[in-house]
């Protein structure tokens, strides 16, 4: 089974805000669950920023202590790459709609559909 990157994509996109960057819309920025640093216990404290660019979708998920990672969704099966390229992460599906992010310094669970990459 493959993460179904067509499907991610629109489930990243289903609360896409207007991008206008005011507090509103910070206030209710969406929060995914991570553990950053040492943690060993998933919170949901990290925030999830969604761009366009033109490589693609691009997530930004926001820790508490200013830190980041970018993330660009694929359209290979594989889900989503680091979006610098400057570190690894690994990908593991852990559950019907969720995927978990590994990478050096943090750890984040994501919805995601998945199923044949073919099926998209």
């Amino acid at each position: 089974m493959r993460i179904s990157s067509a499907l991610l994509l629109g489930l990243s996109l289903t609360s896409c805000g207007g991008g206008s960057g005011d507090s509103e819309e910070t206030a209710s920025a969406e929060r995914v669950s991570c553990a950053v640093g040492d943690a060993t216990d998933f919170t949901r404290v990290c925030t999830l920023d969604r761009s366009m660019t033109d490589d693609g979708l691009v997530l930004t998920i926001h820790h508490p202590d200013g830190g980041f990672h970018r993330l660009r969704v694929t359209t290979d099966g594989r889900g989503v790459v680091p979006a610098d390229g400057a570190t690894n992460a690994d990908i593991r599906i852990i559950g019907d709609h969720q995927i978990e992010v590994a990478m050096p310094d943090a750890r984040y669970r994501l919805p995601a559909t998945i199923g044949d990459v073919s099926e998209s």
